[in-house]
This record gives C-alpha cells, structure tokens and sequence, in this order.
C-alpha cells in the first residue's frame, strides 16, 4: 500500500537532476534543450506520447500532447515529451504481427518505466489512444506511483456508406459476404474507403474506447476521457485541463496508487460489464491492478457480471456508436445512473482531487438518452456484458462477451472441428468446410502457445459474414478483438501449450456451451480422456524472434492477465 502523506518527503524528484553543486553537468545538458534555468527549477513534468503515422488513433497525438503541454506551461510546470511504441492491432490482424501485439504492453510499461526513473520527472501526463497502449501506461502509472493523469485521443467517429453508420467490424464481416457472394468487390471497395473516416481509435465499444472509458472510471483520467471524438475541440480543451490538473494533483501530492484502491477496482469491473467492454479487459485490468498490489481473477468478473444490469449495446454488440455515448451523457452519466441504484462506489477518489460522488455532483451528470443508456431499472439485461464459463474444457476460466451472443447460442451442444492455428482455422471457413452447428476450436494461439496470444477477429467476422453467426461458435486458448460478436469465447485455460484439455479436443467431440449456466465443458467420457492425457505432447512451434521466446518463457495463464513473471 502507498506510504501516508504525512510520512511522504516532498522533495521535488527531479532535484535529483536539476538541484545542487554535484548536477552543474546534468543542468548543462538540460541547457543545450533549450531550457532556461528558470524553466530547470520548476516541477518537470513527462509527456508520454505515443503518436506515430501507423496507428490511425495515434496521428493526432501530437495536437493532444502540444495541448498538455500548454496546460503544463500555463499552471507553471515544464513540460518534457517523450515518445512510446504503439501497435495497431487492425493492421497487425491475421497475421504473424499479431503476436507482437499484447506482448507489446509490456515493453510499454517499461518503457514508461525507463525514461521517468532515469530522467527523474516530478509527474507523468500519458497521452495513449489505442490497444495495448492504454493498459501498458496504466501499468506503469501505478508501478512509478508519481502523480499521473491520463488524456487519450479519443473515439473515431463512424463512417457512412449509402447512409448506414459504419465502422471497421462491417469491412471484417464484408470479407465473408464477398465471399458468399452477397456483396460485389466495388461495394466491398466502397466500404473500405469510407468506414474509417478519420483519426480516433476505432468507433465501437473495442479494446482501445473499452480501456479508455475504464480510466475514466478508474480516476486515473478527467471526466470525458472516453468519449469525447478525436475530432472536437472539447479533447483539445481537455488536454489543456489535464496538463493543468497535473499540476495540482503534485501540489496536493495524490498519487495513482492513492486512486487505484479497491473501491475503484470494483467501480472499473463495474462499469465493464455495464458497458459491454472487449473481452481483453479481462486480461488488461488485472494487469493494472497488480502494479498496485490488487489482486483481480475471474471470480472477480463473473460475480460482478451476475449483479450488474448490461446498460449500454455499443457496435458491435448493437446499433450505437461511442459518439452515441457521448451524446447521451458519457461515463459519467452511466456511473450516475449505477449511482443512484447503489452500485458505485462514490467514496473513490479521482485525478481531479474529487470523489466520484463529488464529481457526479458538481457536473450534474445524468442520461441525456435513454435509448443509449438504458435505465438502471429497464437494462438490456441483467447480467453484465462478459461471462466466465468454466468446466473440464477450460477448469481455469475462459470468457465471452455475452452482451453480442445471439439468444440461440446461448446454449448449445456443438460438433468440435480443432485446428492448431488461426490460419488453418479461417482456411476451412473460407473453403465453406464449417457447418452449422459445429464450433471451430483453434488452439496453440495463446500466451505460451502463439506466443503472443493472437485476437481472432478475422475468423469470427468472416463467419459473421458468411451467415454462420447464429449457428456456429468459436472457441480458443487466444483472445478477440472488443470487435468480435457471436459464440467467440476465448482465454481457455490452461491452454493448449501448457497441457489444457483444449489440446485434446478431437474432430466431431461434442462441446457443451452454457453461457448462462457458465459451463463449458468437452463432452467425452473420462476413459477416453484418461487415453488421450496419456499420450497427449504438447505441440512446440518454432519461435525465430528473441524478444517472443523470452515473452513464451515468461508469460503467466491469460487467467492471471497474461503478466510476465
């Protein structure tokens, strides 16, 4: 647990660089930057910036990271930027690049870690937008434990095409409908001109808007965070406001692991399943939480996930768009409405120096839409957004997003068809080889076993696309995109490279699928099971990268977040 304010030195951190006779060398460094000594003396603040020109979220960082640094300046800081890698998952998808993608969290993290403990900065602003970026700085935030605030790029807005809202789960799902010949290569043309309009992390309730709606929740982010358009210039005024507030949060000396406590976990769990977040939340938030001494499993999620009415069917779970969202009144106005049923915690505190509660309060936050938010008392549905199922298939867990599960999928008995890679997988899809009532099983695609845990969005869209998404379910020992819907369950563990049951899976095995019973169990009688374990060897891929073979050697169960021991 953080140490009590009163037992905190308050010596600024970076007179470990600047102050003193002995750092006359370092400040002459600080010189040839350009920085005045007047500038040397004030709290030195880092700017975390992740942009880059590859990553359709991250093109606009630097007007957000600019805009920080002139709230920085503005409240008498100076402002020290720094850049961060980031991955586009989108662009990375179904193919070998995939496998950098979670393992790139971190070396994030660390990243962060890095330059703010060499170059010992008195805060940190993070100016993240898209996957495993967010997640990987949250990370570090709570490892550092300086003060900290989060200011993403905000949400795409949604593109259009023969005046229907779009986004780029459609040009996944197109894939499949090309081929069934239900749409032509020009409209296929079309779509992908025009789905993605411009920069923001893409527009549906995915990874990258799910963790970042969850900061704002956290604390760790001012209200707004999440949904406010990439394109308005209410997300500039926010980062002023961030770059500002930074500076009061080290002048009242609050820090992340001061916001980060257990009433903010169950805020965080909370709001996911009212949302309907991407199932990698279950991956990324017991990450975060562990920086700072919390633990999260599975438990965890599916018992909050019994409690919690699912408020919020954001693409692709439905028709709205994280625009939408913002125009009904935004996280603070779903936290309001859980609010006035008593499932927040209000007591939590926040980078704004407030609680919850106060915050609600002063920003008088309510439903502006009751078609987007529905109320607390009329849900979508009971249960929150993600299950946990468990059973002799996965006895360690695994998870589907059931808030984008057809009613018929619910609960089935499904005819196994295995394969040991994606490839093979959306090959047999392609060829039409998938029935049906079958459940493709793609195994040896997960922390140890891909290495790197690969999403399967391409496979569930293209049998989204093909007509199958009502009859057909997909289970693996990897994870999905927030983009994929139907019977997508993933995070089987263990998984196949450390032994699971779902390495024993063979063609025409029945599985058992209950997502409201929580089961999911492989339907063979213990004798045979008993047969296969005995002469059951793991398969070992060859891994030629370094950095994958030390991430395969060291990365923990994707029930335990997939962290590195």
């Amino acid at each position: 647990m953080p140490a009590s304010k009163t037992s905190r030195k308050m010596t600024a951190r970076s007179s470990k660089m600047t102050g003193g006779l002995e750092k006359a060398p370092h400040r002459s460094l600080l010189s040839a930057l350009g920085l005045t000594h007047e500038e040397m003396r004030r709290p030195l603040i880092g700017i975390a910036n992740s942009a880059n020109e590859i990553i359709p979220g991250h093109m606009h960082l630097d007007r957000i990271a600019q805009a920080v640094k002139d709230g920085v300046r503005m409240a008498g800081g100076t402002p020290m930027e720094f850049p961060v890698i980031g991955v586009c998952d989108g662009l990375a998808m179904n193919h070998e690049g995939m496998r950098m993608s979670l393992p790139s969290r971190e070396l994030i993290a660390d990243s962060v870690e890095i330059m703010a403990t060499a170059h010992p900065f008195d805060a940190l602003v993070l100016v993240p937008n898209c996957d495993k970026v967010v997640p990987g700085m949250l990370m570090a935030a709570l490892r550092l434990n300086i003060p900290t605030i989060v200011v993403s790029g905000g949400p795409m807005l949604a593109g259009e095409v023969r005046g229907k809202r779009v986004d780029l789960i459609n040009v996944f799902e197109a894939v499949g409908r090309v081929k069934l010949g239900k749409m032509d290569e020009a409209e296929l043309s079309e779509l992908e001109d025009n789905a993605c309009p411009g920069c923001g992390s893409c527009a549906g309730m995915f990874t990258a808007n799910s963790m970042n709606c969850l900061s704002e929740t956290i604390g760790l982010a001012l209200p707004g965070n999440g949904t406010i358009p990439a394109v308005h210039a209410a997300r500039i005024r926010l980062a002023k406001e961030a770059g500002m507030q930074i500076m009061e949060l080290l002048k009242r000396d609050i820090r992340p692991r001061d916001i980060v406590t257990e009433k903010s976990v169950k805020n965080a769990v909370t709001l996911d399943m009212a949302l309907g977040c991407s199932t990698n939340t279950v991956l990324h938030l017991p990450a975060i939480f562990r920086e700072a001494g919390l633990d999260l499993d599975l438990t965890i999620f599916d018992e909050v996930s019994r409690n919690t009415p699912n408020l919020c069917r954001l693409s692709p779970a439905g028709a709205h768009y994280i625009q939408d969202l913002h125009a009904a009144g935004g996280i603070q106005a779903v936290m309001a409405e859980l609010a006035s049923a008593g499932r927040i915690e209000t007591g939590a505190m926040t980078c704004t120096g407030k609680t919850v509660g106060e915050n609600l309060a002063e920003n008088k936050s309510r439903v502006r839409d009751y078609e987007v938010i529905r109320p607390v008392n009329e849900p979508y549905a009971h249960e929150g957004g993600i299950a946990v199922l468990m059973g002799n298939l996965a006895p360690q867990g695994a998870v589907v997003k059931q808030s984008a599960v057809v009613p018929a999928m619910m609960r089935t008995t499904a005819k196994a068809r295995p394969y040991d890679s994606e490839e093979e997988a959306c090959a047999a899809i392609l060829a039409g080889d998938i029935k049906p009532g079958d459940a493709v099983v793609i195994r040896y695609e997960g922390p140890k076993g891909g290495p790197g845990m690969r999403e399967m969005l391409t496979p569930t869209s293209t049998i989204m696309g093909m007509g199958l998404g009502e009859s057909v379910a997909l289970i693996t020992d990897g994870r999905f995109s927030g983009g994929s819907r139907g019977a997508a369950i993933g995070h089987v563990s263990p998984e196949a490279a450390s032994g699971g049951m779902i390495g024993l899976v063979q063609d025409g095995d029945l599985i058992e699928i209950d997502i409201p019973g929580r089961r999911l169990n492989l339907l063979v009688d213990e004798a045979e099971l008993a047969r296969r374990k005995a002469v059951f060897k793991p398969k070992r891929k060859k891994i030629n990268s370094p950095f994958l073979k030390r991430y395969a050697a060291r990365v923990s169960s994707a029930a335990q977040g997939a962290v590195l021991e």
